[in-house]
């Protein structure tokens, strides 16, 4: 790292010794180029602030919370109101039942809500809902699908035993005969399906749904007197306004939320319908800060905001105007440039970069630009980007393919993802 990066660069120091290996979790930044920053003093708007004072139009909305822009002045006012009345009390607020409603009113397939506070929790909720609604033990996941970090579903196996992921069944997200076979294997224990709203595997491109397979999906759970769970921590809001799979006219029983839902601040959620609400009811779950009401107040105003403006239509637009030029750029810079996923959700790779060298120095040169990208990860728009974003984020885009074209030939390759090579 440079000179410039003296403030982060101490305080990776410091993190070293009192935090096991300086950083963890999806937010450690390991696994990308050494240029960027692992810590940040701000955010407002579409726009962060490291702590070296660099400022960034940020891509990443802090990994899909930032719905409507960082620090927004109506959320965090509602947040702060509950503040000063009481946040974690001896019991839950009113405000748990608004939102249970404003929730219920708001998803086509849920009849009831339960809140948590990290996606996680609520896939792990699903998993249990499920479990306890059917009496059985087996769940059908796509392979590579993310659902959390608890020991049944987390991608790196450190810590785990192979008893955390008893009882799963694999299939390929898309692929029917797959699914079918999966189903089969479960035989008569298929407590539920999985799905992710679509395929968003990190260091792949991502796929939208076929209908026919999330159809089938649901055909299977139907038989088998499963649960459909669909899985929308990350995508909830950002494809519809409303479960992610209602655009393709199928309903879950079961669907877990969180990220953008209170815009950053800290609260998932589980909906389910009459089907599994015994199941729900009967388990235990809980913690000390799933109930504040802090969190519940910014909720309410997040979904408000959600119903009543356009935030969705314009955050289409600007993902696809994003999606135009950067097609434009990198064609007539000379680059295979693929683009998947929704336009409010996009992902980038590079053709012919199986370890992703061209994508770590366009994503460094992106952010030197003041843009920060991920090179492997999905990234996010938010409503608070305007088109002036898009038109700097496309000059940067500019300068930054030039930049990769004159040292594409020399690129050294990236060690810290030869593991991709494995693949």
């Amino acid at each position: 790292m440079s000179g410039s990066n003296s403030v982060d660069r101490d305080l990776r120091r410091r993190a070293e010794a009192v935090i096991p290996g300086g950083m963890y979790g999806h937010q450690s930044v390991a696994l990308l180029p050494d240029d960027y920053p692992q810590f940040f003093a701000s955010g407002e708007g579409a726009w962060i602030t490291d702590v070296d004072g660099r400022r960034y139009l940020d891509f990443m909305c802090a990994y899909g919370p930032s719905l409507f822009g960082y620090a927004h002045p109506g959320i965090d006012a509602a947040y702060a109101r509950r503040l000063g009345q009481g946040d974690v009390l001896t019991g839950p607020s009113p405000l748990m039942v608004e939102l249970a409603e404003a929730m219920v009113a708001m998803v086509s397939h849920a009849d009831w809500a339960m809140f948590c506070k990290n996606g996680t929790d609520a896939t792990t909720m699903a998993m249990m809902a499920a479990r306890a609604q059917t009496g059985r033990k087996t769940i059908v996941l796509a392979r590579g699908a993310y659902h959390g970090a608890a020991p049944w579903c987390t991608p790196r196996p450190g810590g785990t035993t192979a008893e955390d992921r008893a009882n799963q069944v694999f299939c390929a997200y898309n692929d029917i005969a797959s699914l079918e076979a999966a189903v089969a294997s479960a035989g008569d224990d298929l407590a539920a399906i999985f799905a992710a709203p679509f395929r968003h595997d990190a260091f792949v491109d991502q796929a939208a749904p076929d209908p026919a397979y999330a159809r089938r999906a649901r055909d299977l759970a139907d038989e088998r007197g499963a649960m459909l769970v669909v899985d929308d921590v990350r995508a909830g809001f950002r494809v519809v306004r409303d479960c992610s799979w209602e655009a393709i006219g199928v309903r879950p029983d079961l669907s877990t939320w969180g990220k953008c839902i209170a815009n950053g601040h800290p609260i998932s959620a589980l909906l389910g319908n009459d089907r599994a609400r015994s199941g729900a009811a009967s388990i235990y779950v809980t913690g000390s800060f799933w109930y504040a009401g802090a969190a519940m107040a910014a909720g309410l105003e997040t979904l408000k905001l959600v119903r009543e403006t356009d935030y969705l239509e314009r955050i289409q637009t600007l993902g696809e105007r994003l999606r135009a030029g950067l097609a434009d750029r990198a064609s007539a810079a000379g680059f295979g440039f693929r683009q998947t996923g929704p336009a409010t959700m996009p992902l980038f790779l590079f053709d012919d970069d199986p370890d992703l060298r061209k994508g770590f120095c366009w994503s460094s040169a992106m952010l030197a630009h003041g843009v920060y990208v991920h090179p492997w990860h999905n990234m996010f728009l938010c409503a608070a980007m305007n088109d002036a974003d898009i038109d700097f984020a496309l000059d940067a885009a500019e300068q930054s393919f030039q930049t990769l074209k004159m040292q594409a030939h020399d690129l050294p390759p990236v060690e810290k993802l030869a593991f991709l090579a494995a693949r």
